[in-house]
């Protein structure tokens, strides 16, 4: 009975999917949506001009297209914005270096600083690390590992010996160890060595966190308050590393600038398409439109923004009097814990306990492969009557686990679950993501595989239009045997209360 439901809701629906469809193919707006944001604009660090420059871009577009939009104000955030670096090694030759102030990082104002560069060494204790403080003034701290070798693991496999992949890997596994070992043995962790450091006079700290790519590193947040913090990319910083080592002193310029901006608002941006017989019943897109700001954040989470507001796009066409209310959620400060999805949760119980559904996309550009139950005893019935519609192109590539895991973090749609509102992620094609562009300096335009998204943004207005015109409320029952996440608060204050 539920399959022959199924299968009439899509016959019955068969007008407006082929409408979504022809809308995308001839008139897709993705590339021109992608070029104003990720070109543009830029990364949408939280709590950066850049970020609410998003937020105001997004309302804009959306009124353009005749839906209504706002930003919605849920918290305030250490206000920040990155200025021009530039770091050279200028002995013992000279070098321009590649390397990025890590999100955060103090500025050096309009100052160059011209210092050596000098190794954190594997000390006894911290008594013998005590010690040795003071030769850190002035001078310019290395405090990462030194990678064995800076090819990836399917560079590796494809070409090297399996006797030589072997003891690379073993040498890589001893190197790690013993730094992780070199760091405890100050008696600080990787979070508060560098405002020792800071504090006993070091020019700078500089990191390296490969991303087990070529040329691809994570670039996250600065610990210290005073001096910058640089990420220099493997092959530069196992330069100087091999320098020192070998008795070579490299000496760096650098000069890098950032503003403090002190305490900035943070928003939402909500988009809503209203329902015409269940208004008070909900369907929702959702993306996070914060990022990382090593790159422009193009596919965490700028395909999943872009799916999203081509869908709305498209269903305010195809769909303009919807039988449900539909909703899309930009959600701010996705990457320090989801808190712009959660504060959306605290604050609409009312969209929470009405929730027909909500469909999140977060983990790169590549097109939907999976979807989950999210831990819904009933999701077997729904989810399946609600793709009955897509095409056969792009519901076979989809793969379905029913119930699923109920999702306790890792993105926005976890804050809907741990509400017990049937939040499903949409999970899409590696395309290398964790290595090359998660949280990455290479998190950029040329990364997006169109055909993808744009396979994405049909899915998500298809999925919604059928969740929205679906006789029947979604049964938000947990399945038997499933342990649920508990629901976390969201941060309101970030990086304002230490």
């Amino acid at each position: 009975m539920l399959f022959c439901t199924g299968i009439t809701m899509a016959q019955s629906n068969k007008p407006v999917i082929d409408a979504i469809i022809k809308e995308e193919t001839t008139n897709s707006q993705l590339e021109k949506l992608a070029h104003e944001l990720f070109d543009g604009i830029g990364p949408r660090l939280v709590g950066t001009p850049q970020m609410k420059q998003a937020n105001d871009w997004a309302v804009e577009k959306y009124k353009s297209w005749g839906i209504d939009a706002h930003n919605e104000k849920w918290g305030e955030w250490r206000g920040w914005e990155r200025g021009i670096s530039h770091i050279d090694m200028i002995s013992p030759r000279v070098k321009s270096l590649e390397g990025t102030q890590l999100a955060w990082s103090p500025g050096m104002g309009k100052k160059t600083v011209t210092a050596e560069v000098i190794i954190l060494p594997d000390l006894a204790d911290s008594v013998a690390f005590q010690q040795w403080l003071p030769n850190v003034k002035g001078k310019f701290v290395m405090v990462s590992v030194n990678q064995v070798t800076g090819r990836p693991d399917d560079n590796l496999t494809q070409f090297a010996l399996k006797e030589t992949m072997a003891k690379l890997k073993a040498d890589q596994a001893a190197a790690t160890q013993a730094w992780a070992k070199r760091i405890r043995n100050t008696g600080f962790t990787t979070k508060t060595l560098p405002v020792a450091l800071e504090n006993a006079g070091a020019a700078g700290i500089i990191t390296n966190t490969w991303s087990a790519g070529f040329g691809v590193d994570k670039i996250f947040s600065a610990y210290t308050k005073k001096v910058p913090t640089v990420d220099i990319a493997l092959e530069d910083y196992t330069l100087m590393y091999r320098l020192i080592e070998g008795g070579t002193k490299p000496v760096i310029s650098m000069h890098c600038e950032s503003k403090e901006l002190g305490t900035v608002p943070t928003f939402n941006t909500i988009a809503e398409i209203k329902g015409t017989e269940k208004p008070d019943e909900y369907v929702m897109l959702s993306a996070h439109f914060d990022s990382w700001d090593g790159g422009t954040g193009a596919t965490d989470n700028g395909t999943g923004t872009l799916t999203m507001m081509e869908a709305m796009r498209i269903l305010k066409l195809v769909y303009p009097h919807p039988k449900r209310t539909i909703l899309v959620g930009h959600w701010g400060s996705e990457e320090e814990g989801l808190n712009g999805s959660k504060a959306f949760v605290e604050d609409h119980p009312e969209i929470v306990k009405n929730l027909q559904a909500l469909f999140n996309q977060d983990n790169g550009t590549g097109r939907v492969i999976n979807i989950s139950g999210q831990g819904f005893a009933d999701s077997k019935n729904f989810i399946p009557r609600w793709l009955a519609g897509a095409p056969d192109t792009i519901k076979n590539r989809i793969k379905t686990n029913f119930p699923g895991s109920p999702s306790g973090g890792g993105s926005d749609n976890a804050s809907f679950v741990m509400a017990g509102a049937p939040g499903f992620g949409i999970s899409s094609l590696n395309w290398s993501y964790f290595n090359y562009t998660w949280h990455t300096n290479r998190d950029t335009y040329d990364k997006i595989i169109f055909d993808d998204v744009r396979n994405n943004a049909m899915l998500a207005a298809m999925l919604v239009y059928m969740a929205s015109e679906d006789p029947e409320k979604t049964s938000t029952v947990k399945a038997e045997g499933v342990k649920w996440p508990v629901a976390t608060k969201a941060t309101r204050r970030g990086m304002l209360d230490k």
